[in-house]
């Protein structure tokens, strides 16, 4: 099975950033408010550079409490996150079953490729993808789709602790697996899930 992983929150810890950005209320206002751009973006059919949109929101969301934000740290912060703890164990046992693994992110290919570069997770990916190479942001089609296209007659999985890339990944046609990470839960009025686990590795075992 191609198993395809998103990355930010669903490999990566984003709280190891929460000091820069002003502390973890701040941190979950920051990144909703990023991924609440990238939605208004791709409905209304355009395209923005995510980095850009995550630098943009750093900036609002610190004004709206008063600080400043140096963006240099965040972009530093955002390439070094450390994986979750149950990440390598499970992407090793996926590997050792047999599934083809990749990564699919809205970052720059730059930044995904550092990010997962740094936190000791590429050596066990097969290929990196980003939405960049397409145009169009998830939950776009375009993106999952062209995983697919390069991976032609293999089962596709889309694993990640979003529900609107779950949701995404859904409309494209592929199979799914939400990552129930703290306070995750599946999408009000979506379709469930094909699989639904709390880490990896209870992944690894439903598959």
């Amino acid at each position: 099975m191609l198993c395809v992983f998103d990355v930010n929150e669903t490999l990566l810890d984003l709280s190891a950033i929460d000091a820069t950005i002003g502390g973890p209320e701040l941190r979950r206002e920051w990144f909703g408010l990023a991924i609440h751009t990238v939605l208004t973006v791709t409905a209304t059919g355009g395209y923005q550079d995510f980095a850009g949109i995550a630098g943009a929101a750093a900036v609002e969301v610190a004004a709206r409490h008063g600080r400043e934000v140096d963006l240099a740290k965040v972009a530093a912060g955002l390439r070094s996150l450390p994986a979750h703890p149950d990440v390598e164990p499970g992407l090793a046992k996926l590997r050792e079953n047999g599934h083809t693994l990749v990564a699919l992110t809205n970052s720059p290919l730059a930044t995904a490729e550092a990010q997962l570069q740094n936190a000791g997770l590429a050596p066990l990916l097969d290929r990196i993808f980003s939405a960049e190479q397409v145009g169009r942001l998830k939950p776009a089609p375009e993106p999952y789709r062209q995983v697919v296209a390069a991976y032609p007659g293999e089962r596709a999985l889309m694993i990640a602790a979003h529900d609107w890339d779950i949701a995404g990944a859904q409309a494209a046609g592929l199979e799914t697996a939400l990552l129930t990470r703290p306070g995750v839960h599946p999408l009000p009025g979506s379709p469930a899930p094909t699989y639904t686990a709390s880490t990896l590795p209870e992944l690894a075992k439903l598959l």
